[in-house]
């Protein structure tokens, strides 16, 4: 049999137990380590831990402000079935709406306020057919609403006057001209379901002079969205009555 080499003899009974038990050290002290890995993954809250120097991120997400305050609560901006379900109001039954048939960017809402005015600014913007009440921490309470057909729209800056709960509605007499049935009301059509107004009128004056304009309800809920009045601005009669209860009477007025 050939003979190895001096340098390759193998190694005595002695250094092979010594080279197990090193090999032994060292697979417990790898798993040691694996094993503060794994408790440094978990739960763990140990007082010896030193986040600093283990360049761990420890901010709290909490702390972190947000970029504007969140969409406010409101007891009066629930569920559509809520808001335009019946009522009773000022001795009127007030139908309920069949919300389903309202398109959704019309029903009352809050958002985030994109007009750029004072709070209690009261804005209508006309392509949109929208009307926003500016709140206090940049929202707004939007609803939708019907507007004036071409030739009766009107814009510009004012303020309501006063307001009316079941107003009296007065057509004028160029209205009586182009539709004589209205006649019978030269003298004023009493506050009710039918009435023209609906539950409420918020009166528009620039200058201190009437417009002639008015933001009021409607028992025609399916005119929302729609051009189709003699210039004024008309709400589904939950949701005028719903403005009409936030309002000072005297706030400023945008129509756009």
């Amino acid at each position: 049999m050939r003979e190895l080499p001096q340098s390759l003899t193998p190694p005595s009974n002695g250094a092979a137990i010594d080279t197990e038990i090193q090999l032994s050290r060292r697979a417990v002290l790898s798993g040691a380590g694996a094993m503060a890995l794994l408790g440094l993954a978990g739960c763990s809250t140990t007082d010896t831990l030193d986040l600093p120097q283990m360049q761990l991120d420890n901010t709290v997400t909490g702390s972190v402000p947000p970029m504007r305050p969140a969409i406010s609560v409101d007891k009066n901006i629930t569920g559509p079935d809520v808001m335009y379900a019946s009522l009773t109001d000022g001795g009127f039954n007030v139908p309920a709406v069949p919300w389903q048939k309202v398109k959704p960017q019309f029903r009352r809402q809050i958002v985030v306020d994109k007009t750029g005015e004072a709070p209690g600014t009261i804005v209508v913007h006309l392509e949109e057919r929208m009307l926003y009440l500016v709140q206090p921490g940049g929202d707004a309470i939007r609803y939708g609403v019907g507007i004036g057909k071409d030739g009766f729209r009107w814009s510009g800056r004012a303020n309501i006057q006063y307001g009316r709960e079941w107003p009296v509605w007065t057509p004028p007499p160029e209205m009586i001209q182009r539709k004589p049935e209205l006649v019978k009301w030269q003298g004023g059509q009493p506050g009710g379901l039918t009435n023209p107004l609906g539950a409420r009128a918020l009166y528009i004056y620039q200058n201190g002079k009437d417009t002639g304009y008015r933001i009021h309800g409607s028992p025609e809920w399916w005119s929302i969205g729609q051009a189709m009045s003699s210039g004024c601005v008309r709400l589904i009669n939950q949701d005028i009555i719903d403005l009409y209860s936030r309002v000072s009477k005297k706030n400023p007025v945008v129509v756009v």
